[in-house]
């Protein structure tokens, strides 16, 4: 078998006495789309939180790609491959497309002591080819993100993911508040995942989207995985029985 992508061991985690993670262990191979459903308080967002680098385990270990690593914070995270996309705050509204695509990231036309001048030319050239890298078709990279529809968002910001060779997208909540025609699209660019080599991770209150792109679902309850089954041998009634 392959080398997991990630593997993780025995995370703890506790929060001013409550224990928010029990003995949490999750692999999670390449190029699959994992489903991460539970209620509120299951531990689900403490768990993408470590895996992004904003907050770190008391106990346990992470692997990726076999190596074990302690993820620092977010840039870090992102060094390793692993882009999270949360559902508030992936993009800055008042900013371009061009620039929210090259945040953090941006190409420099020159650069002295890390200081330069960013090319501009570049980042729209890019953005708009990485925007239609995954299907979709806006007016210009020069257009406020904040003028676009939450599914647009989503799209720009997996845009983003896939124009920089992100090896796992972690989707947090991306369909609350869309559009039926929104979210179709969105579940459109996580089935189109496994065809970039992309592995995903879904989390989701939705038991239907998450049944519609994930290959494998896993419950989280009370800070425990409850349930760990490929999608084509469960069912939401058996998912529901274990919440």
């Amino acid at each position: 078998m392959n080398t997991p992508i990630i593997e993780c061991s025995g995370l703890e985690k506790w929060y001013s006495g409550v224990h928010a993670l029990k003995n949490v262990s999750l692999t999670v191979r390449q190029g699959e789309s994992v489903g991460l459903v539970g209620d509120n308080g299951a531990g689900k967002s403490t768990l993408i939180k470590i895996l992004s680098g904003v907050h770190e385990a008391d106990a346990g270990t992470i692997r990726i790609e076999g190596r074990e690593v302690r993820i620092r914070n977010p840039r870090h995270a992102m060094a390793l491959g692993l882009e999270t996309i949360y559902q508030y705050n992936s993009l800055v509204p008042t900013m371009t497309i061009a620039r929210n695509v090259f945040i953090g990231r941006e190409p420099l036309k020159w650069s002295l002591l890390g200081f330069g001048m960013m090319d501009q030319k570049r980042m729209r050239a890019d953005s708009v080819q990485a925007i239609a890298d995954v299907d979709l078709h806006l007016r210009s990279p020069d257009a406020l993100v904040g003028e676009l529809s939450g599914g647009q968002r989503q799209g720009v910001a997996i845009a983003r993911a896939m124009h920089f060779k992100s090896k796992v997208l972690i989707l947090d909540e991306p369909t609350n508040h869309l559009s039926v025609k929104e979210t179709d699209k969105v579940i459109g660019f996580v089935r189109e995942l496994r065809q970039q080599n992309v592995t995903g991770i879904f989390i989701s209150h939705n038991m239907h989207h998450v049944f519609q792109c994930c290959d494998r679902i896993v419950a989280m309850a009370r800070g425990e995985i409850v349930f760990d089954k490929p999608t084509i041998e469960t069912s939401i009634d058996e998912v529901h029985g274990y919440l």
